[in-house]
């Protein structure tokens, strides 16, 4: 059984636009990576960098993977050298409905 996060225990991250993986445990990543995006998503941010590193690439499938099953993104790619190479992915985030009306 999984003991629950009180909310001072819990993380507290900037909603900046860039998300480092570095400091979370691969069972962590889904939930995470899926309300940032949406915190994202509602302060109107339209490009999320995720900083998954580049390893053997296991993280970094998980994170497309998720990715791709997200309806508030429209679109990823690996970022270019001056944005972490092949250790980061960059994703194009939808405005919410209120803000693409």
């Amino acid at each position: 059984m999984a003991a629950k996060i009180t909310e001072e225990e819990a993380v507290q991250l900037p909603i900046d636009g860039v998300l480092d993986l570095h400091a979370f445990r691969p069972g962590e990543v889904k939930s995470l990576l899926a309300a940032y995006i949406e915190e994202c998503q509602k302060m109107g941010i339209s490009e999320v960098r995720i900083i998954h590193g580049k390893g053997s690439g296991t993280l970094r499938r998980l994170v497309h993977a998720v990715l791709e099953r997200m309806p508030a993104v429209s679109g990823f790619r690996l970022a270019g050298e001056d944005g972490g190479g092949w250790g980061a992915t960059l994703v194009q985030v939808l405005p919410t409905d209120e803000e693409g009306r």
